[in-house]
């Protein structure tokens, strides 16, 4: 059994890399490895500044206001980046999908395993499972792996730190009201 490529991996590597953006080509080979992303090719510094490009345009898939818009923006992603579905052996693991060709530049294999990743995730898990943190000195994104769908912070220091604060805006305004 080969493991899906375009799973959970690109969606949490382009999460990590837009909260804490790679500073050089090597930041960016070693973070796809540690997501288990195996690259093609060497990442070079223009490769680089075109991850950082697309991720901006991924960005505008979270950020998007409504699910239509949020659609709009990634089906643009998948029409540049990703191409139609096709068996391959290419590493000698196994059969399994590629929805882009092989032996593509790093940038634009990165692009395609998360374009094609976050596709699968949103239409798979829902539409809504992409978002920024909800605590409001926070501006990371997130990726709901939850059971639930419920998921409204990045982490759970932000949730529990967001949940502190609301306790003692409870009790402030509690303590104004009866003082």
């Amino acid at each position: 059994m080969h493991l899906n490529p375009y799973g959970q991996d690109p969606l949490t590597l382009a999460v990590d890399l837009v909260n804490r953006p790679p500073e050089r080509p090597e930041d960016l080979e070693r973070r796809c490895s540690e997501h288990r992303l195996l690259l093609e090719r060497a990442v070079t510094g223009d490769d680089l500044e075109a991850v950082r490009g697309f991720l901006r345009r991924w960005e505008g898939v979270v950020e998007a206001s409504d699910l239509p818009s949020r659609a709009e923006r990634l089906n643009l992603l998948l029409e540049e980046f990703a191409g139609p579905p096709r068996l391959t052996d290419h590493a000698g693991t196994g059969w399994h999908l590629h929805y882009r060709p092989d032996l593509l530049p790093a940038h634009r294999q990165i692009a395609s395993l998360i374009a094609v990743g976050t596709a699968l995730h949103l239409t798979g898990r829902g539409m809504e499972r992409l978002g920024r943190c909800a605590a409001r000195d926070c501006a990371n994104v997130y990726a709901d792996f939850s059971r639930n769908g419920r998921r409204r912070y990045c982490s759970p220091v932000c949730g529990n730190r967001d949940a502190v604060r609301r306790h003692r805006a409870r009790a402030a305004e509690i303590e104004e009201e009866v003082g």
